[in-house]
């Protein structure tokens, strides 16, 4: 079913972009309970869900069905700012606390206990939620963080361009395969909804989100910022297992088994994953980690009995500069 935007020059005028650590966490929740519908999305899935049975995350899980048909505005406000931090998301959305009941209201459907405790005391309700948010975060979403962020941030930079090579209709017009734009509108193949709406002079923002893959979704009912999340080009690089050598030029700073292990951390991966991977004992490979934490290159993230190490975007800038080859690892077919 076709859903159309109708722009102004307003509008137009009003064109905006952001990112949304909130936002990936709610549109994540729906891989974690369904990961065979998001076929590109399932190595992330496979790798936190048992991580995430240390976490309560009850609340949220309920609150994002599937099938996913739509979900309460307040869960993820379309943010105010183009680079929000969680807490600052999560900061907006405890003070939606009077908006909770109308949204769960235009959403319908079933309610478990732990929504109607929500619709019944919105301000203890969202205190848990934010709660559990961040619990989540900590185990499915930090130690990828600054990965997507890099892939949703060169995302945003290549709609800049072509925003200055063809204008705003060639930025649109290629935002993903169920989007169209002609004669002054936006035209979104949508499941469920149908229909034409105004942006209200409003504009429109545009929020890349991987976990969004491989549908787009909208947001036109006031009094929310009309906005679309639609999936950034390169989503399943996220997650390959790549063998990759240490830059030269870093190793020569770092010393080349540091260096090796930034190189390794692709993707989060525990102390004993790397040790065997660097050919290092684990007390070894704890002392370098450790160093390398110091220096604001890595992080550790603690859920439960897990550790994972993951690279910062300092790091991930430096490997980048390094102009290092990767090689793909070979792959098994049974995916």
């Amino acid at each position: 079913m076709p859903l159309e935007l109708s722009f102004t020059a307003q509008d137009l005028a009003n064109i905006r972009f952001a990112v949304s650590p909130l936002g990936e966490v709610i549109a994540s929740v729906r891989v974690v309970k369904d990961p065979a519908a998001h076929p590109a999305l399932r190595p992330w899935a496979q790798q936190v869900r048992r991580r995430l049975a240390d976490v309560d995350w009850r609340l949220l899980s309920d609150l994002v069905p599937v099938p996913t048909i739509s979900i309460a505005g307040f869960t993820c406000t379309p943010p105010s700012t183009s680079m929000p931090d969680l807490e600052l998301e999560l900061a907006t959305m405890r003070a939606a606390a009077g908006r909770v009941r109308a949204d769960l209201d235009s959403v319908g459907g079933p309610r478990t206990k732990r929504i109607m405790a929500l619709y019944e005391d919105p301000e203890r309700g969202l205190e848990r939620l934010a709660g559990e948010v961040g619990a989540y975060w900590e185990a499915a979403m930090a130690p990828y963080w600054p990965r997507i962020r890099s892939l949703l941030e060169g995302e945003i930079l290549r709609r800049a361009r072509l925003l200055a090579e063809g204008g705003a209709g060639r930025m649109l017009a290629d935002l993903d395969a169920a989007v169209t734009w002609r004669d002054g509108r936006l035209r979104l193949e949508h499941r469920y909804v149908s229909g034409t709406r105004s942006l209200r002079g409003l504009g429109l923002l545009l929020v890349p989100c991987v976990f969004a893959w491989p549908r787009v979704f909208s947001v036109t009912t006031p009094p929310y910022q009309p906005t679309v999340r639609y999936p950034p080009r390169g989503v399943a690089t996220l997650w390959e297992r790549r063998a990759v050598d240490a830059p030269e030029a870093l190793a020569a700073v770092l010393g080349r088994t540091r260096a090796r292990l930034l190189a390794e951390l692709d993707q989060p991966a525990s102390t004993r994953d790397l040790a065997q991977r660097a050919g290092l004992s684990e007390p070894g490979a704890n002392r370098h980690l450790t160093a390398l934490r110091a220096a604001g290159l890595c992080t550790s993230h603690r859920t439960g009995r897990w550790v994972l190490y993951a690279r910062t975007a300092v790091a991930e800038a430096m490997l980048r500069g390094g102009h290092f080859e990767e090689t793909p690892t070979p792959r098994s077919n049974s995916r």
